[in-house]
């Protein structure tokens, strides 16, 4: 006894519209999800999922008409979909092209002017040896931070502070230790 495997959710999307072609009518959710089970093996439950779906992909038509809903799909809406599609992708490519045209054209006017010449050769040797020096001061910069006359003095108010506060405690602990031997 082999378990039948259940539809995936695309399988049931094109098993839907290939119904909805078929057809070529209008219907209620209640005759879809009676018809849809019988003809085409989708799960009931499932049908409205699948339905609604098909509706935001705007692959099924739907409309309310008094109290009833109505769903539809046509082959031929589907084919102008996909013509309007083709059409918008051809578009973008032809948008694409010019763009990189432009692009690689851009590209050749700056090569022109940019010349391999000597002047250019000397200029981005001077760049790079400036370029060289910055880091060298920089890092000699961050070395000398540490002797910075704003920072020492920072440091020594730091030590005095902690001085004080060293002798404070020893001072406390001797008045301690000469509290406790009287009192014994």
């Amino acid at each position: 006894m082999s378990k039948r495997k259940g539809l995936s959710l695309e399988e049931k999307r094109q098993k839907m519209l290939d119904f909805f072609y078929e057809k070529k009518d209008f219907f209620q959710l209640k005759e879809v999800e009676r018809l849809c089970h019988k003809e085409k093996g989708i799960n009931a439950m499932s049908v409205k999922d699948v339905l609604m779906s098909l509706v935001n992909d705007e692959l099924v038509d739907t409309e309310k008409i008094g109290t009833c809903v109505y769903f539809w799909a046509f082959p031929n809406k589907a084919t102008q979909k996909l013509k309007g599609t083709i059409k918008k992708l051809r578009e973008n490519i032809e948008v694409t092209r010019d763009q990189k045209e432009r692009t690689r054209s851009a590209l050749e006017e700056v090569k022109s002017i940019r010349r391999d010449t000597t002047e250019r050769r000397e200029l981005l040797a001077n760049l790079a040896a400036k370029k060289r020096r910055l880091e060298q001061l920089t890092s000699e910069l961050k070395t000398l931070q540490k002797f910075d006359p704003a920072r020492l003095d920072e440091l020594k108010s730091d030590q005095q502070k902690a001085l004080d506060a060293a002798n404070r405690w020893t001072g406390e602990i001797c008045c301690i230790r000469i509290g406790s031997c009287f009192s014994h």
